[in-house]
């Protein structure tokens, strides 16, 4: 079993997920709570986060507002049609788009 550097406490092995849903193991200390992820792992996520499809969509302007083309592969990913409503987010680096 893992020893934590900081209180050579036992490491447990958990599981969790990006949000984009990658999931990866990393360890985290019984005694202290210190969580550690090894470079492997690190690794695999990056590697994974590269292989991502990135789209581009053009603004269009509607009357004063602007108007955003959502790919179809998107759309249908996410069951989304034009009688679709979604909730905007507004977080610090960007927009997240919910469906309703």
């Amino acid at each position: 079993m893992k020893k934590c550097s900081s209180c050579r406490g036992n490491m447990e092995k958990l599981q969790s997920a990006t949000p984009e849903g990658f999931s990866y193991h990393y360890y985290r200390c019984i005694k202290c709570g210190e969580e550690i992820l090894d470079m492997k792992q690190l690794h695999v996520v990056a590697d994974k986060y590269r292989k991502v499809k990135h789209y581009r969509a053009k603004l269009s302007k509607w009357g004063h507002s602007l108007g955003l083309r959502i790919p179809k592969e998107i759309s249908q990913k996410y069951h989304l049609s034009d009688k679709n409503d979604v909730i905007l987010v507004q977080e610090k680096d960007g927009i997240k788009i919910i469906p309703v």
